[in-house]
């Protein structure tokens, strides 16, 4: 796939922007960045895929609520993962035009990706990408927010049915919050690293 357009335009909004061709070249670069820190997860079934749990815990101290240790709640880790250095995450759905969309329920994961860390990486399956803002927005809430429903096992119509987003009013409801960064916030450094496979939802 050619990136290019969209890397261009994450380039003019700030952010660096780096191409893989594989998970396996975006897990090697991730951890030749990310030594020696403590670094924070945001609910991914991307950085899952990646097995970056595994590798980074090899060489830096990592907070992740899908993986908390025996004695610690999730709510402890995700505490720590709050105020880690690092923050790694993915999206929702990546406008080709820059704009890059999330929707949480918690909020952890967007909080993540606005303020706190001194580096935020975003982590990208071509999956992800959108024509503009406006598709992206789209497919976050049509796409990615029911199968992540449905993989959480809440009793929400998108879950019930996996086809779109009914903006249902269900206590089980996963989405909560959106987050829309238009260009990169000055508060950190934020990386977009793309890789050139179906990753996540």
């Amino acid at each position: 796939m050619d990136f290019s357009k969209v890397k261009a335009a994450l380039e003019a909004r700030d952010y660096q922007a780096t191409v893989c061709p594989t998970k396996e070249d975006a897990a090697a670069y991730l951890n030749a960045q990310i030594d020696g820190v403590s670094v924070g997860f945001g609910g991914s079934v991307t950085l899952r895929e990646l097995g970056l749990f595994d590798s980074l815990s090899a060489h830096n101290t990592v907070y992740s609520h899908w993986n908390a240790p025996e004695g610690r709640t999730g709510a402890e880790v995700l505490a720590d993962a709050s105020r880690a250095d690092v923050f790694l995450t993915s999206v929702n759905g990546l406008a080709e035009t820059g704009e890059i969309v999330n929707i949480d329920g918690t909020g952890n994961r967007v909080a993540g990706t606005l303020f706190g860390h001194k580096k935020v990486f975003f982590v990208v399956g071509r999956n992800k990408l959108a024509p503009d803002y406006d598709a992206a927005l789209w497919r976050a809430r049509n796409i990615a927010s029911p199968k992540n429903a449905q993989r959480l096992g809440v009793k929400t119509p998108c879950a019930a049915r996996g086809d779109k987003c009914y903006d249902c009013k269900s206590p089980s409801r996963i989405c909560r919050a959106l987050v829309v960064l238009w260009e990169k916030v000055k508060s950190c450094d934020m990386e977009v690293v793309l890789v050139d496979e179906d990753l996540g939802y």
